[in-house]
């Protein structure tokens, strides 16, 4: 899919921190905002709460089964109340929490089991998803960014993410998918809001 607009992007997070404001307040969520065409075709998103650098929550919907204003509204819900690693976000917080927003494109399956993983992973551009049966990991690709991972430990750490082995995205019954994101954020807590520049790496 084509990259996301700058407006949009901006209009995605702040309608994603209005959803939480309204939610938390009394369980209610805004209209939808105008319509912009790169929202409401069929996408995922990922919602991400931050207080002074420290993740606060982060839940997404990683594939198209809805709208991409649908699913930054059941994220930017589940971002504050649903994350089983943090408890709910308070009213009282929402002052001191900055929202990103991840609007993703559509998870394409790699042959990751076949070759070396630098053929199939850039870092900077792609997220990954690893699924086997019923167990499933996923890492947006702002991640391997901020630890400096090399492609290799990324999808390491994504097969740990889903509970399974390291190494395991080279057996061939596990799925490796990867997507790429248009990352938005607040450079401070309800403040302005600007494209996440993710920095995408030469092959390590």
């Amino acid at each position: 899919m084509d990259e996301i607009a700058d407006r949009a992007g901006e209009m995605a997070v702040t309608f994603a921190r209005s959803v939480i404001e309204g939610y938390l307040a009394d369980e209610t969520v805004p209209a939808d905002p105008p319509p912009r065409s790169q929202l409401t075709d069929r996408r995922g998103a990922f919602v991400t709460l931050e207080t002074e650098g420290d993740l606060r929550g982060c839940i997404g919907r990683p594939y198209p089964a809805q709208t991409g204003v649908e699913a930054i509204r059941e994220s930017a819900i589940g971002a504050a109340t649903e994350d089983p690693r943090f408890p709910p976000v308070s009213a009282d917080e929402l002052s001191a929490i900055t929202v990103e927003v991840s609007v993703l494109g559509t998870p394409d399956p790699i042959g990751a089991d076949s070759g070396s993983v630098e053929e199939y992973v850039r870092i900077g551009r792609d997220g990954l998803i690893v699924s086997d049966g019923g167990r499933r990991g996923l890492l947006l690709p702002q991640v391997p960014v901020t630890r400096n991972w090399t492609p290799t430990e990324y999808l390491r750490q994504t097969c740990r993410k889903a509970g399974l082995p390291a190494d395991c995205y080279r057996d061939g019954a596990v799925t490796v998918e990867r997507f790429t994101a248009d990352v938005f954020g607040e450079t401070a807590p309800d403040g302005p809001v600007e494209r996440i520049d993710l920095g995408e790496a030469a092959l390590a």
